[in-house]
């Protein structure tokens, strides 16, 4: 139970900090120490980094480190990425989710330590722009590779805006929460969908203990991300990727080469979970 709060702490944390890095803690963490399906996992969440990133972006909000205009160009198009993504998330195999969560993780950690060619690191809001409709295919494309790995989005939405988008670090950040609670909640609804056509869904006590945890990590992480320049918050959070990027592609990727030891594994597992599920209705 300790560790499953310190997880939570550490979500919050790298929220408020980071802007991102929420999802890419949780689904690991509900997978590997609580032990939840993956599909559960997914949808738990996205349902705990939405309502931990609502809460995160409020400080932003109110000290203006939002822009809006990426938020809407970025956003709205990602909305309906994130659903497309997570559709065909829900009828692929979890060892392929999460193999491709790895490299993901990997690749925005390469696109973080590169550094800008323009006004990445600047903290002037009023740096050049990409065009509305760069952002918006941006956007959509970052929905639906998030929305197929089942996370938030922040870790590939923070380098989108500062590398691509052009916008100052802190200010992607802010702009990152508030992108990260429209696509996780769309990519909840819909993997609930899933999970309850399957006829199982997920554990509201365990998102409401991490997010409750998590908020309070999240004003923690706010406080630190005042006192950090720019190019430290680029390269703790590629650290942070990198790290946990390579341990999920090596365990996952195992699964892919021996595939079939890991059916039987999942099969036993779907056997205690309808046991374990059986037990509850009759109780």
């Amino acid at each position: 139970m300790a560790l499953i709060l310190l997880g939570a702490l550490i979500i919050g944390l790298t929220l408020g900090m980071l802007g991102s890095g929420g999802s890419a803690i949780t689904v690991p963490l509900l997978i590997y120490v609580v032990g939840h399906g993956a599909k559960e996992s997914i949808a738990e969440s996205m349902a705990i980094v939405a309502l931990i990133s609502v809460a995160a972006a409020i400080p932003y909000a109110k000290s203006g480190q939002i822009d809006w205009r990426s938020v809407m160009c970025f956003g709205i198009p990602g909305s309906f990425g994130t659903f497309f993504g997570a559709w065909l998330g829900g009828m692929s195999w979890h060892a392929v989710q999460l193999a491709v969560f790895g490299v993901v993780l990997l690749t925005a950690a390469y696109v973080m330590l590169r550094k800008p060619k323009t006004g990445g690191d600047a903290d002037d809001a009023t740096v050049h722009r990409s065009p509305i409709w760069k952002i918006a295919v941006e956007g959509a494309t970052v929905g639906s590779v998030t929305g197929f790995v089942g996370v938030g989005g922040g870790f590939l939405i923070v380098p989108a805006l500062v590398v691509l988008g052009k916008l100052p670090m802190r200010l992607a950040i802010g702009s990152s929460l508030v992108i990260i609670a429209v696509n996780a909640s769309v990519g909840f609804v819909k993997y609930e969908h899933y999970l309850l056509s399957h006829d199982t869904s997920v554990d509201v006590r365990t998102i409401a203990i991490f997010v409750l945890v998590g908020l309070l990590g999240s004003l923690i992480g706010k406080m630190i991300n005042a006192r950090l320049n720019q190019q430290v918050l680029r390269r703790t959070f590629a650290v942070f990727l990198i790290l946990l990027g390579g341990f999920v592609l090596v365990r996952e990727g195992s699964k892919l080469v021996s595939p079939q030891r890991d059916l039987t594994i999942t099969a036993a597992a779907v056997g205690d979970t309808q046991s374990e599920s059986g037990f509850t209705r009759q109780n």
